[in-house]
């Protein structure tokens, strides 16, 4: 079977929202923590746009072909695409000499904080854009299929990045906000499931467990910012 014009723009639209969605998500923690007397992700070239020096080839091509792909395959008509780009490097302990746990803190939330940043500018744009037609040229219908790609990708980082989910933005924040009211029992047990943070994510998208913490989330942002 063969894709129309639609679904290849659809596709390349998808990739760049993920793209523009993901490593400027890494860049954020990298910036926030230069900010803070870091300098790790600059002095290694982290904190560049060029997506070839960000790209992760299991969370950037593997992890967003699964979920997106194996859904249509499964008889949806999509799946939603998650992905990550690699981490920037942090070195935390700078961060917290210098500003303590709400710099952590900070650093911490600094992609989630651009990803609602961007999904939020996507739905104003969207908003003020009419649906395409038939009459309309092909820049147009790319540009508001990017526009889409980038609220829904957006959405769905924050979502779950948001989730305290061991080794994510989530888990990090609760950790530093557990260590700066003296909670260590609740940072010690992050930091020890951080390795099976993994296996937690693939828990979600493959159980019912996605509908609760992920899809119902998901529909709640987007049914805000588009009202």
């Amino acid at each position: 079977m063969t894709m129309s014009s639609i679904d290849l723009l659809e596709i390349a639209a998808a990739i760049i929202a993920l793209l523009i969605a993901i490593i400027g998500h890494e860049i954020m923690h990298g910036w926030v923590a230069y900010k803070y007397g870091d300098h790790t992700a600059k002095s290694q070239g982290r904190l560049s746009i060029n997506p070839l020096i960000h790209i992760d080839p299991f969370g950037s091509i593997l992890v967003p072909l699964m979920t997106y792909f194996i859904p249509m395959l499964l008889g949806a008509s999509s799946g939603f695409l998650f992905g990550w780009a690699k981490p920037v490097p942090v070195n935390i302990l700078t961060v917290l000499r210098s500003g303590g746990y709400n710099a952590a803190m900070q650093v911490s939330l600094a992609g989630i904080v651009y990803n609602i940043f961007l999904a939020t500018l996507s739905s104003v744009v969207l908003l003020s854009m009419a649906q395409p037609s038939e009459a309309d040229g092909i820049t147009y219908i790319f540009a508001y299929l990017l526009i889409i790609k980038l609220l829904l990708i957006n959405v769905v980082l924050a979502v779950f990045n948001l989730l305290p989910i061991p080794g994510f933005d989530g888990a990090h924040f609760v950790t530093y906000l557990s260590l700066k009211y003296k909670l260590h029992a609740v940072a010690e047990f992050f930091t020890k499931a951080e390795p099976y943070g993994m296996i937690v994510i693939i828990i979600i998208l493959v159980t019912p467990l996605k509908i609760p913490l992920v899809m119902w989330p998901i529909e709640a942002v987007l049914h805000l910012l588009l009202k």
